[in-house]
């Protein structure tokens, strides 16, 4: 069981781990042993999710998440399996816990008076000055 929150709990079952190997360069170690850790997750089907939660969790997921509605995270950032496949579950817990956060409500403002006066006076001070620049007096001599 893996435990993001008091009530949200992922069965280890509902994740699917595939060990590939890493590119990039480290020599021949690289060809032999498969580091790199590519995490699977149905958040689509998953029942362990609410409803809300895992509709946010598919638009925070951006191209992580495929049309099918599953994510999929890679890891390779560590020299070892087993760093990177805790690396991986890690930030599969900070995407849950961030789809998790309610969006706070955006309240509408509107601006002061004094700042709607400070406004005008900064627009009227502009136009003096571009009236200025614009006019130039002829003088006869």
């Amino acid at each position: 069981m893996i435990y993001i929150t008091r009530n949200i709990v992922i069965d280890e079952r509902e994740i699917q781990l595939d060990f590939i190997r890493s590119p990039g360069p480290g020599g021949q170690n690289v060809n032999k042993v498969a580091t790199s850790v590519q995490l699977r997750f149905d958040v689509k089907n998953s029942s362990s999710l609410p409803e809300d939660i895992r509709n946010r969790l598919t638009q925070s997921a951006g191209k992580k998440i495929t049309k099918d509605g599953i994510l999929i995270i890679r890891a390779q950032r560590f020299r070892s399996q087993e760093k990177n496949r805790q690396d991986a579950v890690d930030r599969l817990i900070n995407l849950i816990r961030k789809a998790a956060e309610k969006p706070k409500h955006r309240r509408r403002t509107q601006p002061t008076i004094a700042a709607k006066k400070r406004q005008l006076e900064t627009k009227y001070h502009r136009s003096k000055i571009k009236k200025i620049r614009r006019s130039i007096p002829h003088y006869e001599d």
